[in-house]
């Protein structure tokens, strides 16, 4: 509301501000910055909230719909989480609107040369733009041209987050329109460059920086984040950003490449995302003595101190942005990852993309691959190079899927005998129960019963596996020793590297299928060219979790859900294999066309917000009829808006 006493205003039914409350100008309802600010003219408490209106509706997801709590089940609001994103009373104030040279600069609302000939002149435009008006396409199409002429990937990255920043309509309807073309630029495997030179490249922030430094502040660091009705944040530590180590803050590129994949591909609104950057130190020297470094210039705070800023932080958020706010975990060392996600599983809406995600999408792979090589599950063997939070993540859904798939047809299939189908090779070798004593909590459900064997080729050999599954982060480790030794017993070896970025990754796609004589089905973590072998054109599938989890958090969101559970996962790979349709299939691919992404995320939200409201885990009810439209109807659409 907006009132002329000066009691109070809101941010969500502002409209119709003269351009100068001083004088009977002309009526604006054009976007607008409202700073509020003290009596005194200067920023109340040291801040100016900034606020932005629009005076067309957006199309919201259902969430920004709501006056009241619907939390229901027996789930009280114990930490006034429902009550948080209430807006709030700001009190004493002067106002600005933003219009001419000023809209021109906010991202949010500036069109560039799409501006109309009625909205320059009803916006004090003219002359600050050439006098020539485009379209939104053509303005995709001359971006396009532009970031083409860029050799280099990080210029093209570089190029992005620069219109990200200028005109962030045009950015997200550039990547969803090119989505197979840019997703390797904005996401993997460009990102992990950008992050490794992300304090020579920085610009200006595209996040919450929240270190040590911040401690005993979070809550109030969380209110300086202009966007106060926060849906998804994805959140680093920096320790182990892709395959590449302890990036230490530089991390951040990470969170904000995630979350624009949450917008072009899942349809979460750009100002209800929020990317945030623990910062606790790091132990990466080369940065520590790195001029342009931009974080922490210490070593790793560890236990007490770490886990104490973590608490704060994730109560923090529950106080701000409520009880069904999704937070990702993203790229935290495994010693602090699963501990993370078990610890805050039971209280938040916690997801961890490199667990749970990873395990997702490869899971849809390989049922996918099914109908390729033809079996259930349960009747194939897995081997997995690499025992970390993805290897163990993927590992546990299987064995979850597989235990599942019995049940249908036996009575109580335990877990542990789905288990022994999969093995698993670390950095020591096979892991074996003899070494059981030395090894880690999580890879302890995988110690069978079997001799040492130290190298990955006599381990596949002895144990014969129909699946071969990388997640190590060791670039060239699925050597052709290996790849022909798994050919030289399966007809169709079923052979995944995942690790990312391609510098990283097991085996290339041409050594697999050269290795393999054009037999093996083979999807990676990093995108590859289709490979020419013996005549025949080999195009192989990217095990990409950005099938998974923009569906999967926008059907979190619709739903009103307030924990993730295990089978949320289990039928968002289904639906993800679903997709891949019998031409992929005669082309060898086990993962759908992402020139399709935004319509399989809104299948995989309808699937998982379905499974969501049959668990009871659902707040926002009734539940819809129809999910699937649902959820398309709920997505963010870049197109321009008319400023009346």
């Amino acid at each position: 509301m907006f009132s002329l006493n000066g009691s109070s205003f809101t941010n969500n039914s502002l409209s119709g501000v003269s351009r100068c409350l001083t004088q009977s100008c002309r009526r604006v309802s054009a976007p607008m910055v409202v700073a509020a600010v003290s009596s005194n003219g200067k920023p109340g408490d040291g801040h100016v909230s900034v606020l932005v209106e629009n005076a067309l509706t957006e199309s919201p997801v259902p969430v920004e719909k709501e006056t009241k709590s619907t939390v229901t089940g027996g789930v009280g609001d114990v930490y006034g989480e429902d009550s948080a994103t209430e807006d709030q009373s700001i009190t004493p104030w002067t106002l600005s609107v933003a219009s001419g040279f000023s809209l021109l600069r906010n991202p949010h609302y500036n069109k560039g040369l799409a501006f109309s000939e009625r909205e320059r002149d009803t916006h004090y435009l003219r002359g600050l733009l050439p006098p020539v008006v485009i379209t939104h396409d053509l303005q995709v199409k001359k971006m396009m041209n532009s970031i083409r002429k860029y050799d280099v990937p990080l210029q093209r990255y570089m190029a992005m987050m620069d219109l990200q920043e200028m005109n962030e309509r045009l950015f997200y309807k550039l990547l969803i329109d090119n989505v197979e073309e840019l997703l390797p630029i904005v996401y993997t495997p460009t990102v992990g460059e950008a992050c490794q030179k992300y304090g020579s490249i920085f610009r200006r922030p595209q996040g919450l920086f929240i270190s040590l430094k911040e401690k005993g502040k979070i809550h109030e660091v969380l209110k300086n984040w202009p966007e106060k009705k926060i849906q998804v944040i994805v959140v680093t530590d920096g320790e182990r950003i892709l395959g590449l180590g302890d990036l230490g803050c530089q991390g951040m590129g990470i969170p904000v490449g995630k979350l624009s994949l949450y917008t072009a591909l899942g349809g979460i609104r750009p100002s209800a995302c929020l990317p945030v950057t623990i910062d606790v130190g790091t132990n990466n020297m080369n940065l520590l003595n790195d001029e342009f470094y931009i974080g922490l210039r210490q070593r790793r705070a560890t236990g007490q101190e770490y886990a104490e800023l973590l608490d704060e932080f994730m109560y923090a958020v529950k106080q701000n942005y409520g009880e069904k706010v999704l937070i990702q975990f993203e790229d935290f060392a495994n010693h602090n990852a699963f501990d993370l996600l078990a610890k805050y599983g039971t209280s938040h809406l916690v997801f961890n993309d490199d667990i749970q995600g990873t395990a997702s999408v490869v899971l849809a792979g390989l049922m996918a691959a099914l109908n390729l090589v033809g079996g259930t599950l349960a009747e194939h063997t897995f081997l997995f190079l690499g025992a970390g939070e993805a290897g163990t993540g993927i590992a546990e859904l299987i064995a979850l899927e597989m235990s599942k798939q019995l049940f249908l047809v036996q009575t109580g299939i335990p877990l542990e005998e789905t288990r022994k189908k999969i093995w698993m090779v670390d950095s020591k070798g096979l892991i074996v129960k003899s070494r059981m004593e030395m090894l880690q909590h999580f890879k302890r459900p995988w110690a069978h019963d079997h001799e040492p064997v130290k190298e990955l080729v006599n381990a596949v050999k002895s144990i014969k596996p129909t699946v071969l599954i990388g997640s190590s982060g060791a670039g060239r480790t699925f050597t052709k020793e290996v790849v022909q030794a798994m050919a030289t017993f399966n007809e169709k070896p079923i052979i995944f590297a995942l690790s990312n970025p391609t510098s990283q990754s097991e085996c290339t796609a041409e050594e697999a299928y050269s290795w393999s004589e054009g037999r093996a089905i083979f999807a990676s973590g990093s995108p590859f060219a289709p490979v020419e072998y013996k005549g025949k054109v080999y195009a192989s599938g990217q095990a990409n979790n950005a099938y998974i989890f923009p569906g999967f958090g926008l059907g979190l969101i619709i739903s009103g859900a307030i924990r993730v559970h295990d089978d949320m996962l289990l039928v968002a790979s289904e639906a993800l294999a679903e997709q891949v349709s019998q031409e992929n299939f005669e082309k060898g691919l086990i993962y759908p066309p992402f020139a399709n992404i935004r319509k399989i995320s809104a299948h995989i939200a309808a699937k998982v917000a379905a499974k969501a409201y049959e668990l009871g885990l659902a707040t926002r009810l009734p539940e819809p009829k129809d999910l699937i439209a649902y959820a398309e109807s709920c997505m963010y659409s870049p197109a321009y808006r008319s400023y009346r």
